[in-house]
């Protein structure tokens, strides 16, 4: 039942409809069901879709590590598990929740919910953003980011070894078919480009050092997993646990090192870097001295 009415509304992930029909808010022939009924021809079926609550970024204390500030840019490195902006799913307790406590001075072109925002990071990827306080800042930054001007390096750990000491991985992205809320490699999705630098191998891992061309969502993630090397704790990209557990990980492997960029006011050039956590970095002390087979 839920597979089937996520193909008829695409626009409803498979976790809504399930927890719409646990709600009982879905019939088939004026009767609930279960997410596993089998749907059959002829059968009425009838969706009620609740209004979500209107969300409100509200300022909130959390400390955030701010890298640099100046009247129009904010550079700050974000840490794993935290999400970037307001959402049905994640109502407050986010970075822009942080920064409405620390600045009143965001760009609005993001609206209510992003301000300031103009690029994104997953929430379990640590590493650095940059910030707009004002819509000039904010225009000229995601122009940067369109032309592909803005060079971002990442940090990663993944399953397998690596041979080839580079490469480029060009396949296009877009949204899952099955799982609405993942994206995969489809033939109908948006080019995407990864270029690749190995910077150590272990028995079977690789540390990698990751430039994504393009922006797409999960990029990184999608691409990497897609040549059969997914990134060590990504339990969206990766079933198995067994490395992760051992090295008491409780997010993936991917950090935002490197952001370079040209100021949105006078056009100089910035470069900002952020070291590997100490939950990364133990990780690989534990790789290097066990060199550890999984």
């Amino acid at each position: 039942l839920d597979l089937f009415i996520c193909e008829r509304i695409p626009k409803l992930s498979r976790s809504r409809v399930q927890k719409l029909i646990s709600q009982g808010n879905v019939f088939v022939n004026n009767q609930k069901k279960s997410k596993s009924h089998f749907v059959k021809r002829g059968d009425d079926i009838e969706v009620n879709i609740p209004p979500l609550l209107k969300l409100e970024a509200k300022p909130e204390d959390i400390k955030i590590n701010i890298i640099y500030e100046d009247e129009d840019i904010i550079v700050l490195s974000k840490p794993a598990g935290i999400v970037v902006h307001p959402s049905p799913g994640h109502p407050a307790k986010t970075i822009v929740n942080a920064l409405l406590f620390h600045t009143k001075f965001l760009s609005d072109i993001g609206g209510v919910l992003r301000p300031g925002i103009v690029h994104r990071l997953d929430k379990q990827t640590s590493g650095l953003m940059i910030v707009a306080k004002n819509d000039d800042a904010h225009k000229n930054l995601s122009q940067q980011f369109k032309k592909k001007s803005v060079k971002k390096i990442y940090l990663a750990l993944v399953h397998g070894r690596i041979e080839e000491d580079e490469g480029k991985i060009d396949a296009p992205i877009g949204r899952s078919r099955r799982n609405r809320k993942k994206m995969s490699v489809i033939p109908e999705g948006r080019e995407s480009v990864t270029e690749f630098e190995v910077l150590k191998r272990f028995n079977n891992f690789t540390l990698i050092k990751v430039r994504p061309i393009t922006g797409r969502t999960h990029q990184i993630r999608v691409h990497l997993s897609y040549i059969g090397k997914p990134v060590v704790g990504d339990v969206q990209y990766r079933k198995r646990r067994r490395i992760e557990d051992y090295l008491k990980l409780k997010r993936h492997f991917l950090h935002a090192s490197k952001l370079d960029f040209k100021h949105p006011r006078d056009g100089k050039e910035m470069s900002f870097e952020d070291k590997l956590p100490e939950e990364l970095k133990n990780s690989l002390n534990m790789l290097e001295n066990k060199n550890i087979d999984f």
